[in-house]
């Protein structure tokens, strides 16, 4: 079905590990010896990932209204994350690559004391800080000059900040989304958080108007755990008042989370505008 798996190493110490869909980058600092067992620890456990998912990929896309039922370490993570939820259409998917960068960086900070490390899976990424440590995270937003996203600016996270995970959606991404968003970027205390909460405020930064074209995700996927949902396949020219009418929409959910304390900030882009909370407000102002 799928290829063995792919271990590369690359420039500044990091690790590419690659498995059908799966594609993480990862880096881990700390005694020469710790960052070598932890490296160990994640390509070992790396390879059963894939399997696991696949032999529960019926339950994971069902929506969490049904109560998929899952066993797995990543699928119950994502099972996990996606609860607090239910009463939006969601289904574990929404929650996959956070997940599975959550379960690795678990492996390796078991498997040996590590000052802080990283796993990037597609762009959902969790973050490990010890004590007095500080990682700089850049953020990616604005599609607006064209289909790569342009650098806003980057924050820092502090040990004391309680962030373990960064996320990303929009209709710009890699998945489908039910609203028009460039991109929603969350921080959350993992991983498996901060990627369902990306895609459902994502999913919120939404408008009627005719420039905006749908298809059922079915019609573009027929294994889409969406169904026939209507994703976003166009965002055309947009007034002003309509990308603000938009933006306020997915803020409100963004607060709503917060408020619930499942996720600790937002940035959400559309056609060069964005609205943050918290600590990113300062992205408006910052430079690359």
């Amino acid at each position: 079905m799928w290829d063995a798996p792919v271990v590369q190493r690359l420039d500044g110490d990091r690790l590419h590990l690659q498995h059908g869909p799966i594609d993480v980058v990862l880096r881990a600092w700390g005694a020469a010896s710790a960052v070598r067992e932890a490296y160990e620890a994640a390509i070992a456990r790396f390879g059963g990932i894939l399997p696991e998912l696949a032999g529960e990929l019926a339950e994971l896309r069902r929506p969490m209204s049904e109560r998929p039922h899952v066993e797995t370490s990543v699928a119950r993570r994502m099972v996990n994350a996606c609860r607090p939820h239910a009463g939006i259409f969601v289904t574990p998917m929404a929650a996959v690559a956070g997940a599975v960068a959550d379960e690795l960086m678990e492996t390796m900070v078991e498997a040996a004391p590590l000052d802080r490390a990283f796993v990037n899976d597609g762009g959902d990424i969790a973050i490990h800080l010890t004590e007095g440590e500080t990682m700089e995270v850049a953020v990616a937003a604005d599609f607006s000059r064209g289909a790569i996203p342009a650098l806003n600016g980057r924050i820092t996270l502090r040990d004391t900040d309680g962030i373990g995970g960064i996320a990303t959606s929009g209709a710009q991404g890699r998945s489908f989304s039910l609203g028009i968003a460039d991109s929603v970027t969350i921080l959350a205390r993992d991983a498996a958080s901060a990627d369902v909460a990306a895609t459902l405020v994502a999913n919120a930064v939404d408008v009627d108007d005719p420039a905006v074209t749908r298809r059922a995700a079915r019609d573009l996927d027929p294994d889409s755990d969406l169904g026939d949902l209507m994703v976003t396949t166009g965002v055309g020219p947009l007034t002003p008042a309509r990308i603000a009418e938009a933006l306020e929409a997915g803020r409100a959910r963004a607060e709503q989370f917060r408020r619930r304390g499942l996720i600790r900030d937002a940035a959400l882009a559309l056609k060069g505008e964005m609205v943050t909370l918290g600590q990113f407000r300062s992205l408006r102002e910052m430079k690359p």
